[in-house]
């Protein structure tokens, strides 16, 4: 009879907790990975994970600390997974922008900035761009361009998350600034 009772109250509880909770949730798993869709599936799989492990929750800590500490666990592993996966030809970016000698080739040279806007950051229109170019990016660059630059993660922290060297960081890192500069300039700059 106890047990019964347990179970209607942890389902009443984290009916309330949905309630409070899943706005603010949300707007975090959003922040972090700029996708709509991967924001509530995000969301969905937290409460999933507390509805598995409620008996766990000892109540130390208040239930939204609890809840957003099961979200990053899982925004975590959605930056670890989607970085494994296999991309395209991102070896042969270096080839794309240099030549032989590791100039710049004439077409792929970059093109001055004008930067009338003091913060581009504060330019809607812009950020629709910048979260464009970020979007075409293999995902495991994707993943560690917003770790290091919109998160400001260090990059043996970053290195810890995804699993790899901090050499490896750095061409990815080095290799997404490349892409993401021509794509802003073609999208952004030459417009």
């Amino acid at each position: 009879m106890k047990e019964s009772s347990i179970k209607i109250n942890s389902s009443s509880t984290l009916t309330l907790w949905v309630d409070l909770y899943s706005d603010k949730l949300y707007s975090w798993a959003y922040h972090k990975t700029s996708s709509k869709e991967m924001a509530e599936d995000l969301v969905q799989e937290t409460f999933l994970a507390a509805v598995q492990s409620f008996e766990k929750f000892e109540e130390k800590s208040n239930p939204s600390t609890w809840l957003f500490s099961i979200l990053n666990h899982k925004i975590n592993d959605y930056y670890r997974s989607s970085f494994r996966l296999p991309t395209v030809n991102e070896s042969n970016i270096v080839d794309r922008f240099f030549d032989e000698t590791d100039t710049w080739k004439q077409e792929e040279r970059p093109h001055e900035w004008d930067l009338t806007s003091d913060n581009l950051l504060d330019d809607v229109n812009f950020l629709v761009v910048l979260d464009y170019c970020l979007k075409n990016l293999p995902d495991s660059w994707n993943s560690a361009v917003r770790l290091k630059f919109l998160e400001e993660k260090k990059g043996e922290i970053i290195c810890q998350e995804l699993g790899i060297s901090t050499t490896n960081l750095w061409q990815i890192v080095h290799r997404a600034k490349l892409q993401l500069r021509k794509c802003l300039e073609i999208n952004w700059f030459t417009n």
